[in-house]
């Protein structure tokens, strides 16, 4: 709930929170954290050739989730377009991300959980587009 105390409290804001906004700031934070921390167990792994594809989205992703968080925590004069962009970027990346997880995650436990973390990211960012204005 970090973010939206913070949030509440900008000049600008003046408490009129947006809660999906909110939301979709906790997940892009999560995933982030999620496939960066993905990325680096699959360079661990034995198989890491195997694991490429994984590596990239995962990394694309990560910095598409923490660039997508830092455009919507500004609250000082708005740009919605490129938010919803960025946004529906972020919904892009998070399915390819999970969807490649995915391919791994009988094997691997640290891709099906960033595979979950892209599923509610993508979610959260979705919903989060239908109410940014």
């Amino acid at each position: 709930m970090h973010a939206h105390s913070i949030i509440a409290a900008h000049p600008e804001v003046k408490g009129n929170v947006n809660p999906a906004l909110v939301e979709a700031l906790e997940a892009l934070a999560s995933c982030a954290q999620a496939c960066t921390a993905c990325a680096d167990a699959c360079l661990a792994e034995d198989m890491v050739k195997d694991l490429r594809q994984c590596i990239r989205l995962d990394l694309d992703c990560a910095d598409i989730c923490a660039m997508t968080a830092a455009l919507a925590t500004r609250r000082t004069g708005s740009n919605a377009a490129i938010l919803r962009r960025a946004l529906e970027l972020c919904v892009d990346a998070c399915r390819a991300c999970a969807a490649e997880c995915e391919r791994h995650a009988s094997m691997h436990e640290h891709c099906r959980l960033c595979m979950e973390a892209c599923r509610r990211c993508e979610a959260a960012c979705a919903e989060a587009m239908v109410h940014t204005e």
